[in-house]
């Protein structure tokens, strides 16, 4: 296993086109990027009153704002690409120095049950998830948009503080987005039971994020002049521009470690707590983790029914950064024996967000002429990033004893950046 193991991780790295220069979120920012000014918007600044400026406080503002929220985004999703559980495989107990079974499954995939491995047994596993990213709370994300309004300037002859008056104030730059963004997670996870009862681990992940995509800035000439152009003339003025990007990096992610104790446990019943902390070992500025430390603990009740082992769990995430909620985590679910050599895990997973969402969309502007009217900048909207997504999985027994897992988890609600399904594959061993 150990061949097969270095062999992924080399693939993986190898396959890595490293960002040169510039770092990811650096990167990404150039899709929002117009011209070579050295400004984010590059109009024309020979007209007079230099209106070729006027957007740079806006593009400056809502761009970074969008532009820290996208990358927030990603990055929380690398940092919470779900890590397949260390409750796989077989359980034991010991009763008079023999090992006694404890489960007659496989195992959950994403899910906790309360059984522990057992006394100086251990848990080895090697997973590699794929995710094409496909929405941003719900917008496609080949279909992004923003709308960059005009400064509010003084101009005499009009009133002071009134954005839409004069008329050239009207004017916006409506920019369409296409992003591609996809990130390959290998992991691999060891366990150890260090008493009965007790299990400690760590999990190593191996993190690629890739972006690509185009955007397009035009502008909409609402005033009728044509004071707003990239180049070109008043009689011919060049109304659009583009703006690409295409990179990735590869690299360590959020090294996340584990303890988990049995607090108690029948031939049916079990309830455990376990405690989990992800260290901000990925590098955040290329997208590679959530750039911050995180503890997570959760409450565990299981129970076997035959070949039948329903489960629950509750607990709460706690972020250590100010621009990240905290969230109450909980799952229900179940695996069971298909066949002897086959088992299915099905999970419900839930995360709810902690107080005021700290990362959003940048707020609609006002216009207060020639009529009092709202300007949404863009068409991502604003609200609680509660994710709830629906996992279901299988795991195959190997003669050796080796376990082979496949697994597709899919939301079930537009919350975040999230795929239409994620994929996970790997092996898992108990020894």
């Amino acid at each position: 296993m150990s061949r097969r193991v270095g062999f992924a991780v080399v693939a993986l790295v190898a396959l890595s086109v490293p960002a040169r220069g510039q770092n990811l979120r650096q990167q990404v920012r150039q899709l929002f990027t117009f011209g070579n000014c050295g400004e984010v918007v590059c109009l024309d600044t020979t007209v007079l009153f230099g209106h070729g400026l006027h957007y740079i406080p806006a593009s400056e503002a809502v761009g970074n704002t969008l532009i820290a929220f996208l990358s927030t985004s990603i990055g929380i999703s690398v940092s919470n690409t779900p890590i397949s559980s260390a409750s796989s495989g077989t359980s034991f107990r010991f009763e008079g120095g023999v090992p006694v079974r404890t489960s007659t499954s496989g195992g959950p995939v994403f899910g906790e049950r309360a059984q522990t491995l057992g006394r100086g047994r251990w848990f080895a596993g090697f997973g590699i998830t794929a995710i094409d990213f496909a929405r941003l709370r719900g917008v496609p994300l080949d279909d992004i948009t923003l709308t960059l309004p005009h400064q509010d300037v003084n101009v005499p002859g009009f009133p002071r503080d009134t954005l839409g008056a004069p008329a050239f104030e009207n004017d916006v730059i409506a920019v369409r987005t296409r992003m591609n963004v996809s990130v390959l997670v290998a992991s691999f996870s060891l366990n150890y039971g260090l008493v009965d009862g007790m299990d400690i681990g760590v999990t190593v992940p191996i993190v690629r994020t890739a972006v690509s995509g185009t955007s397009l800035a035009s502008i909409l000439l609402v005033g009728g002049d044509t004071l707003h152009r990239f180049s070109g003339t008043g009689t011919n003025p060049v109304l659009t521009s583009t703006s690409s990007v295409d990179a990735s990096a590869t690299g360590l992610g959020d090294i996340e470690g584990r303890l988990k104790i049995n607090v108690a446990q029948t031939d049916r019943f079990g309830v455990a707590l376990v405690g989990f902390a992800r260290f901000p070992t990925g590098n955040e500025d290329n997208l590679l983790g959530a750039g911050r430390f995180s503890g997570r603990a959760i409450g565990v009740v299981s129970a076997r029914f035959g070949d039948f082992s329903p489960h629950a769990n509750v607990g709460i995430t706690v972020r250590d950064a100010t621009a990240l909620n905290n969230s109450v985590e909980g799952n229900a679910g179940f695996d069971t024996l298909v066949s002897p050599w086959a088992t299915m895990a099905f999970d419900l997973l839930g995360s709810w967000v902690v107080g005021k969402q700290k990362v959003d969309v940048p707020p609609p502007v006002v216009y207060l002429a020639p009529a009092r009217r709202t300007l949404a900048v863009t068409n991502i909207p604003s609200q609680q990033d509660d994710l709830l997504n629906l996992s279901l999985g299988f795991k195959f027994r190997t003669r050796g004893g080796m376990q082979i897992v496949t697994n597709a988890l899919m939301p079930l609600r537009d919350s975040g950046l999230q795929p239409s399904i994620m994929w996970t594959g790997g092996v898992e061993y108990n020894f």
